[in-house]
């Protein structure tokens, strides 16, 4: 399947309605599903990964991109306001400001960018789904790789070391599971309407 403009959504197509009720349910369901995901800590080599980044792009490919991204601010507003849903159950205006606040900030592009390639019907192959979610990585890691240079005044090599390398296996792994996961479901959901 080629990408095309227009097609709808994995969240839409399943709940039928997009009244606001709808929204605000995908918004708080979405947000703590990430909040758990980023709790789970899956040993790994050389760093142990959570499911956050998992978590992140999937509600970017199934919301769509504008409802992607509200889940997200709502995400990073609750972490703000004192709720332990970051990783390793951090909260608060710190973590936002520390060397690892630039990713969290970097989720919700990630997810607005996924969101915008599944409303172009990225989510609907596996080789689509997997460039959907590989791209979503990428900017994710920008403000996060900005954020940690800035802080430490290291050189780029060192934030790359830092920053990006010990999680691309993870990233790897997870962009396999979302690329089979989100087109099966619209194979699934192919299958039970015809």
């Amino acid at each position: 399947m080629t990408p095309a403009s227009g097609a709808p959504v994995l969240a839409r197509v399943l709940l039928g309605a997009d009244s606001l009720l709808h929204k605000v349910a995908l918004v708080l369901g979405g947000s703590a599903l990430i909040a758990v995901a980023a709790q789970i800590t899956v040993p790994m080599i050389p760093v142990p990964m959570t499911l956050q980044t998992l978590a992140v792009l999937l509600v970017g490919l199934t919301f769509g991109a504008r409802l992607g991204a509200i889940t997200l601010i709502a995400y990073l507003a609750e972490g703000a306001m004192g709720l332990p849903v970051f990783a390793g159950g951090k909260a608060g205006i710190a973590t936002l400001t520390g060397p690892t606040g630039g990713y969290l900030f970097g989720f919700v592009a990630a997810a607005f960018v996924a969101g915008w390639l599944a409303e172009r019907g990225w989510d609907r192959s596996v080789p689509f789904t997997a460039l959907a979610m590989a791209l979503g990585n990428v900017v994710l890691y920008v403000p996060g790789l900005l954020q940690l240079q800035l802080l430490s005044g290291a050189d780029w090599a060192q934030v790359w070391a830092w920053g990006a390398a010990p999680f691309l296996i993870g990233d790897a792994l997870k962009l396999v599971i979302a690329a089979l996961a989100v087109p099966g479901a619209w194979a699934l959901l192919g299958r039970r309407a015809g």
